[in-house]
């Protein structure tokens, strides 16, 4: 099975890498063989905040993440988390609080990191 790990570093809103990467992401995780892991980094914690409400035909950063978390793992880092204020309860289900250790053991087991 090959192994794609995907990093996130901004917020999920205001400029389209988001975006971009949970498209990627979720094409990927929809073929065999693939196995996916996101780790939400920085301001791209908020990727994963549940009740996300945005204009009518605006895309949907949270409904996006679900398609991921479905075939994939979903970490969100720890620190950057508290720096934000984000509780555990308020990720959506599936997204996992996580440590950089975590983030160095996937780094170590992908074919493939790709950094947005």
């Amino acid at each position: 099975m090959a192994s794609t790990l995907f990093i996130l570093n901004d917020a999920p809103y205001g400029n389209e890498r988001a975006y971009n990467a949970l498209r990627l992401a979720a094409a990927l995780a929809g073929q065999e063989g693939q196995l996916v892991r996101l780790f939400l980094m920085a301001d791209a914690v908020a990727c994963a905040k549940s009740g996300q409400k945005v204009p009518e035909g605006y895309y949907n950063v949270q409904l996006m993440l679900g398609k991921v978390i479905r075939k994939g793992e979903v970490g969100l880092c720890g620190t950057c988390m508290d720096a934000r204020g984000m509780l555990e309860t308020e990720a959506v289900e599936g997204a996992r609080r996580s440590t950089l250790a975590q983030l160095a053991a996937w780094t170590a087991e992908a074919d493939k990191v790709l950094v947005f």
